[in-house]
């Protein structure tokens, strides 16, 4: 358990950042040539709306569609997020590209000039540490942009040193193998010597080079694609340029079998299970059995460093997906107690609605970061809480037997570490009798709502309990004040 509470990226809570869309610039002015036509620069008070598809050049006039955000204004922004509690700052890709979004990368090497330079990125690594926070990048291996020079010049020439880092012929349509057939993003052959080396395996690869510099890990896009003996030699990679460095994957799959290939990966089951229960479109029964099986197959420890997501870029936002305060506060309950680490994407936290791409990649509403902010004072409320618990952080999870209550339990080798998790979805409130599974939780023992602050008591291993409609209750053991019975139960 102390190894787990040392590492970083054990339940670690991370905020997610599209650069583009985060914070003004600082120097707008001077960056006006980079957003010529067929770029578009918007006002920051213009909201993404989807477009047109720009023939000629083959991308959708939306992913043309700026609004000027860059490191440097992100920068400026880091008390903000370090006020939220957040252990680990995530940027959206960052390599040079031709699109808002940086999914189709030119040079995975450069940073995109209107987002600032690698010395803006070691800056802000080094300001994040200084303020007890990692620094990871989004990093995109398995294809390239279509304007990539490398690319251009493996299509024009036979002869090219680069010919052979793509599959090119006739045998695929458009004449190169392209990601899900999206004719802008060219697969890279990561089956070459060459590119593995330019990518992660030796030590001026962008992998390695960008961990050097002060970066402390990666996410990977569509690491699904990249496939396990890829994954572990990149992370292997990883590991030896920053000891203790993050790998995560994008994996939209059961989460069960990328370890050790990743050192984590971004849990959408767990985020599916967590959303349908909310719903009611599954029982809390079978809830509770996908999650003790997810954590049985997956492992406690792959699972801790692993992303749980109710939003991202990929998504409609929170707030759009669950218009209902309640149901979404429920889900939020689940992100911020079920094993792995809490992901807030940018404005989620604020209470920001978006459906889809582009609607949920609108710029940051600064207007709505207020003290009287219900959204984001509830969201603060459970990062304290969840500061506060260890178990929370790097415990092991327990289910419970419960009938119309979803029910688990938290816990590390210590019994006054204990937290116990009950979650009704349905429209009236639910009453119990539950088992604790807790042995060293004492005959009598108070448990407190960290919620609401009320108590209930355990006597031989059970207690009542009444959980409210759509709502959770987080327990946690009350410490008895003078003599205590846990003296030598640690």
């Amino acid at each position: 358990m102390a190894s787990r509470a040392s590492d970083w990226r054990d339940g670690a809570i991370v905020y997610q950042v599209f650069v583009d869309r985060y914070a003004p610039s600082l120097n707008l002015d001077a960056k006006l040539p980079l957003y010529a036509a067929p770029r578009k620069l918007h006002p920051w008070t213009d909201v993404p709306v989807s477009g047109h598809l720009e023939q000629e050049i083959g991308l959708w006039s939306h992913e043309l569609d700026f609004w000027g955000g860059d490191l440097k204004s992100l920068e400026s922004k880091l008390d903000y997020i370090h006020s939220l509690g957040a252990d680990v700052l995530y940027l959206n890709p960052i390599q040079a590209a031709s699109t808002n979004h940086k999914y189709d990368a030119t040079d995975w090497a450069a940073v995109s000039p209107e987002y600032g330079t690698r010395k803006d990125v070691a800056d802000l690594a080094a300001n994040l540490h200084a303020k007890g926070m990692k620094l990871m990048l989004d990093g995109v291996f398995n294809h390239m942009g279509r304007t990539s020079p490398m690319f251009e010049s493996a299509m024009k020439d036979a002869k090219s040193p680069y010919r052979d880092w793509f599959f090119i012929g006739s045998n695929y349509a458009g004449g190169y193998r392209a990601w899900a057939n999206v004719r802008n993003l060219p697969e890279a052959r990561l089956e070459n010597p060459d590119v593995q080396r330019y990518i992660w395996a030796s030590p001026n690869s962008v992998v390695q080079k960008y961990l050097r510099e002060g970066v402390d890990g990666w996410r990977l896009d569509t690491a699904y694609e990249l496939g396990p003996k890829y994954l572990g030699d990149l992370t292997d990679a990883a590991h030896h340029a920053k000891q203790g460095s993050a790998v995560v994957g994008e994996i939209w799959n059961y989460p069960a079998g990328w370890s050790p290939s990743l050192d984590g990966v971004m849990n959408f089951f767990a985020r599916g299970v967590a959303s349908d229960f909310v719903k009611q479109k599954i029982s809390a029964s079978v809830a509770s059995r996908m999650l003790e099986r997810m954590v049985s197959d997956c492992g406690i420890e792959p699972l801790l460093k692993s992303w749980l997501v109710l939003d991202n870029h990929d998504t409609s936002r929170l707030k759009s997906i669950l218009p209902d305060e309640r149901q979404r506060r429920l889900a939020q309950v689940l992100q911020f107690t079920l094993p792995g680490c809490p992901v807030i994407y940018y404005g989620s936290e604020i209470g920001m609605e978006g459906e889809g791409d582009p609607g949920s990649r609108g710029p940051m509403r600064w207007d709505m970061v207020k003290d009287s902010n219900r959204d984001l004072n509830w969201l603060k409320k459970l990062v304290a809480i969840r500061k506060s618990h260890m178990a929370l952080k790097v415990g092991d999870y327990v289910a419970l037997d419960t009938d119309r209550l979803l029910g688990f339990l938290r816990r590390t080798g210590r019994a006054l570490d204990t937290v116990i998790v009950l979650a009704n979805p349905s429209d009236s409130e639910v009453r119990e009798t539950v088992s604790t599974r807790e042995g060293k939780l004492m005959n009598g023992g108070v448990l407190k709502d960290t919620l609401d602050g009320s108590t209930v008591q355990a006597f031989a291993g059970m207690f009542d309990v009444t959980v409210p409609a759509r709502s959770a209750r987080v327990f946690e053991l009350v410490s008895p004040k003078g003599y205590t019975p846990y003296k030598r139960t640690y």
